[in-house]
């Protein structure tokens, strides 16, 4: 089957397209990454051809050796992925040892991986170990609202995963473990990825300190619908901190145990602290 005519690549296009439309990928912002499943690889076996000599990866990822990513190009704008998907996206596979990957389709021109290619892989391995291989999408964008929190809350997990849970009920259920933080570092490279990883372990949601976020999921709407929910969340909280008046009610540590009862979710009582 054609690559562009699969369901797989059909959704990586939905996002990529949704999250322009939200204003999320000005210029090139933002970057996208979906680990094949042996099923799809199957399906397109014949069109994955080596493009590329085997190139550094700037991080070590023995854990997805010779697994194939359909990810976004370096330098290329969101808003062209559908108009033109071979030249601003592609498909790579990583090598035996985890160390290099060789481009297979796409990325025409001389183009390469998005820049932040080593915090796609190192979260990618993170994810498919602790979710027993569940976990196929990494996806980063510069959601407007959670940047500008950054900027007017301390850059604390426990204070900003509570703020966002209180804005929307919804929260809870849908990050029940929370929000992590990585303090403003530059992108790209192998140093901020191995930060990111490490909250991976513990997070869906890892956001970049007036940068963007970082969400993973099993399926391109499980990502696109935590980074949907916690920047609507943010939206909120923003217009609330602009009437600059004090909240007069919100949900309370024990709405949020109730809740979670009622959803049969764990949340961390680490969140759920008396606020002043």
């Amino acid at each position: 089957m054609d690559i562009m005519k699969t369901k797989f690549f059909a959704d990586f296009l939905n996002v990529t397209e949704d999250g322009v439309g939200l204003g999320w990928h000005e210029r090139n912002g933002g970057n996208l990454s979906y680990r094949l499943s042996p099923d799809d690889v199957d399906e397109i076996r014949d069109q994955l051809l080596p493009k590329s000599e085997w190139l550094e990866i700037d991080a070590s990822v023995p854990d997805l050796k010779n697994e194939y990513f359909l990810i976004t190009g370096s330098g290329k704008f969101f808003r062209n992925i559908s108009i033109q998907p071979e030249e601003n996206c592609g498909i790579i596979q990583v090598d035996e040892a985890g160390e290099r990957y060789r481009i297979c389709w796409g990325l025409l021109n001389g183009a390469r991986p998005t820049s932040e290619l080593p915090t796609h892989l190192l979260n990618h391995e993170v994810k498919k170990r602790v979710s027993s291989g569940r976990n196929r999408v990494i996806y980063h964008a510069h959601t407007t609202n959670i940047i500008a929190l950054t900027f007017v809350l301390p850059l604390d997990s426990r204070v900003i995963t509570r703020y966002l849970w209180e804005m929307s009920t919804e929260c809870a259920v849908v990050f029940p473990d929370g929000v992590g933080i990585v303090p403003w570092m530059v992108p790209g490279g192998r140093s901020i990825g191995v930060e990111s990883s490490k909250l991976m372990e513990k997070f869906d949601i890892v956001i970049w300190a007036h940068h963007g976020t970082f969400c993973a999921g099993s399926t391109f709407d499980e990502a696109f619908g935590l980074m949907h929910t916690a920047e609507k969340s943010a939206e909120i909280l923003i217009k609330v901190f602009s009437t600059q008046r004090k909240i007069q009610q919100t949900i309370t540590p024990q709405d949020f145990r109730d809740l979670a009862e009622h959803f049969h979710v764990v949340l961390p009582e680490e969140f759920l602290y008396d606020r002043d």
